[in-house]
């Protein structure tokens, strides 16, 4: 064990809902550090003070969430990342400047090279479903890989069309009504909804006309399979599910505050699930 206790907390308002510390807690034991990580239910009032008074409070960085992502940007020095997305999700000092980024991009990428090995070396478009700050995570994301179209699809396409602006030629955007001819020619469909979430609409979709190549990834990890990933595999479609981009997303803010780059493993993912109310898969049999 070392023996100087570092501490990182989650930020949000409400947090109780956060399984960040449920993820890094089981970091800091497997690994043996001696570190805390916490909740800190912080409205939206007090987050200014709160950060500026962070290493005051002992903490060597944290998590951002709602409805704090979007305010973090100006009581922080953003990356080129978190400027481009619009959000942060992961503060850390440098110094005794607090650095902040959006991890979501590389959760996302992650999570799907982990799930659909070589995706990327057929992904000529990709289908984007939803406007909001998932979304544009995800679109950072895909064009640093090389996606050469990403057709966004929204309810309100005005807020489609500020993410064409934002991010340039190869987006543009598309329409609900017209998405199974853009589905046709897509090696990617992701969505960033909350459709399909528990308690929410299902996202009313026809798969039929994706490639069989195609590989669909949901943002949504409440159920873990939602309907559109059951729709998925029923076609034998290759699928990303929302718990595992949770996961990876973690993991460069434990590497920043605690000095270890962290496995996702099935041990850890296990614990999520069930802490989610996922059956256990041995007992399902």
């Amino acid at each position: 064990m070392t023996t100087s206790v570092r501490a990182a907390c989650v930020i949000g308002w409400p947090v109780e809902h956060s399984r960040s510390p449920l993820i890094h807690n089981y970091w800091l034991k497997h690994y043996g550090i001696a570190g805390e990580y916490r909740r800190e239910l912080v409205p939206k009032e007090e987050f200014a003070a709160f950060v500026r008074s962070l290493a005051a409070r002992g903490y060597v960085g944290a998590n951002v969430t709602v409805p704090h992502k979007e305010t973090a940007l100006a009581h922080s020095e953003p990356d080129e990342r978190a400027r481009a997305v619009g959000a942060v999700n992961t503060l850390w000092f440098e110094g005794d400047v607090l650095r902040a980024t959006n991890t979501d991009v590389e959760g996302f990428l992650d999570n799907l090279d982990v799930c659909a090995p070589h995706w990327d070396r057929d992904a000529g478009k990709a289908v984007v479903l939803g406007a909001g700050g998932a979304a544009r995570a995800v679109i950072y994301g895909l064009l640093a890989r090389g996606v050469e179209r990403i057709a966004v699809i929204n309810r309100t396409p005005s807020r489609a069309e500020t993410l064409r602006r934002a991010f340039g030629g190869r987006v543009h955007v598309a329409h609900w009504d017209k998405v199974g001819a853009d589905l046709a020619d897509a090696a990617l469909l992701v969505n960033t909804t909350t459709l399909g979430m528990q308690g929410q609409p299902d996202l009313a979709i026809d798969l039929a006309r994706l490639p069989g190549h195609a590989v669909v990834a949901d943002l949504v990890y409440v159920p873990v399979v939602t309907p559109l990933l059951a729709a998925a595999k029923a076609r034998g479609l290759r699928t990303a599910d929302g718990l595992g981009m949770l996961l990876h997303q973690a993991v460069r803010g434990f590497a920043l505050w605690f000095g270890k780059k962290p496995e996702v493993t099935a041990q850890l993912r296990a614990l999520v699930e069930a802490d989610l109310g996922v059956p256990d898969k041995k007992d399902s049999r």
